[in-house]
């Protein structure tokens, strides 16, 4: 590759340290799409011939079949998957390859195969943060008046319904789906042509070649268009914080199924055995899915490390942008399929989730409301004597749905019998009708309001 300027070959090490045929031969395809692109333009520019171009396309035609069969020879000695092709096209059709490379640099080829994989990584994640919203959505709806304890501090705080509960899950998948599509059309931007750093003596049309790759328009600047990495880093950004969302919900799967939760069930398909315990039945798929959300979040650390020192414009570190940037899609990609999964396949046992939506006193703030409402307390007054309430229930081993008017009507004299309509954990979460509560038909509107959204 180097013969007119270097009189020897690299040394071994140097070989090994440099090459990177073994992780961006996934480029493949976006290589060839832009070569196809920019020799299509300079034919249409004057700077190659209609029959050099016409030999050109058919040479990488026949590399992009080699490809899809298995048979192409992907080699050490070319370093990266530009000079593979490059070296297989004048293997085909001769020295009129060579003229493929007129007004580009692998500055800019790889920046743009980079781009096009990352693009078409969005497009994958998006469509699969769709399939798990509608998982979720179906769940819910069903189970839009399913009680559970709604939690903070991992102790019971006030009743939900499990359908209300996944559609948190709907929203933080949602705000996922927002920030991959917001940053898949700023990154909508082709560097082709910028060449090594500053563009090109040769008259070639840059905004053809965009239009051609789909993209929105070329990069004005050429020193930015083959040293920016920021669409990975956003790419990144936002797959940590959706993996973030995807192991949070797996832990949650996680603690339900264990029998002193008992909220939920999961078939065979997701789950696993013990190879010395007969009894177990492990949530290993979401563990995994807990597990991976690692991998995004170093990635992300990884890639920002690499970038945070280079000047301007290309540098060889920058190689080291790929292998992260695959492998947190990779795992991104099994985790949302997983959580799909398990989310159609998870069954609630509605029995549990109630018996645990009234314990620890979970309807306390429904007593503090309550006597806000009727008696026209201040709050901090009702929050006081709701406190002696629980207090004094904790002490007598019951509820506050069974704590003796009496006892209460000790606490305030004006207190009726009508407070127990409130205390139960049905009439709590029926009670919170504002926008975004819990309410089953709040849970209802808020499913047809992501269906319509989804379409």
């Amino acid at each position: 590759m180097w013969g007119g300027r270097f009189s020897a070959r690299p040394d071994a090490l140097m070989q090994a340290i440099n090459v990177s045929i073994g992780f961006d031969r996934r480029l493949a395809e976006q290589d060839l799409a832009g070569s196809r692109a920019h020799a299509a333009m300079l034919r249409k520019q004057g700077v190659i011939s209609s029959e050099d171009e016409a030999a050109i396309q058919k040479g990488l035609e026949a590399v992009g079949r080699e490809m899809a069969e298995g048979a192409f020879p992907f080699r050490d000695e070319f370093e990266d998957i530009h000079m593979n092709v490059e070296a297989r096209l004048a293997e085909l059709i001769g020295p009129v390859a060579g003229r493929l490379h007129t007004a580009r640099s692998r500055n800019d080829q790889v920046a743009l195969d980079f781009r096009l994989w990352v693009r078409e990584a969005f497009d994958r994640t998006l469509e699969q943060l769709r399939g798990l919203q509608r998982a979720l959505l179906a769940k819910a709806e069903a189970n839009a008046e399913t009680l559970m304890p709604g939690f903070t501090h991992l102790q019971p705080a006030q009743p939900v319904t499990f359908g209300h509960h996944l559609m948190a899950y709907v929203e933080m998948f949602g705000r996922d789906a927002s920030r991959f599509a917001d940053a898949r059309r700023r990154m909508n931007e082709s560097p082709l042509g910028a060449a090594a750093l500053a563009g090109s003596p040769f008259p070639i049309d840059r905004h053809a070649t965009a239009q051609a790759l789909g993209f929105d328009a070329p990069m004005a600047n050429s020193l930015d268009a083959v040293s920016d990495r920021d669409f990975a880093l956003e790419a990144l950004a936002a797959g940590a914080i959706c993996a973030t969302h995807l192991s949070r919900l797996a832990e949650e799967i996680v603690v339900w199924m264990t029998p002193q939760f008992g909220f939920i069930r999961l078939s065979d398909s997701f789950t696993t055995g013990s190879s010395i315990m007969p009894q177990k039945k492990n949530p290993d798929a979401a563990e995994l899915v807990r597990g991976k959300a690692g991998r995004a979040l170093a990635a992300f650390t990884q890639l920002t490390m690499v970038m945070k020192g280079l000047p301007l414009a290309y540098s060889k570190d920058m190689q080291e942008d790929k292998v992260p940037t695959f492998e947190a899609f990779d795992s991104l990609e099994i985790s949302l399929a997983a959580m799909t999964g398990m989310i159609a396949d998870l069954e609630p046992v509605p029995e549990r989730m109630a018996a645990a939506a009234g314990a620890g006193f979970s309807t306390a703030t429904d007593l503090a409301d309550w006597l806000v409402r009727r008696l026209d307390l201040p709050f901090r007054q009702a929050h006081h004597l709701t406190g002696a309430a629980v207090k004094r229930a904790e002490a007598l081993g019951v509820d506050l749905a069974e704590l003796p008017l009496a006892e209460l009507q000790a606490l305030d004299p004006a207190i009726t019998a009508d407070v127990y309509e409130v205390l139960t954990p049905a009439a709590s979460a029926a009670s919170r009708k504002s926008y975004g509560g819990t309410a089953p038909d709040q849970v209802r509107a808020q499913v047809a309001r992501w269906k319509e959204m989804l379409k």
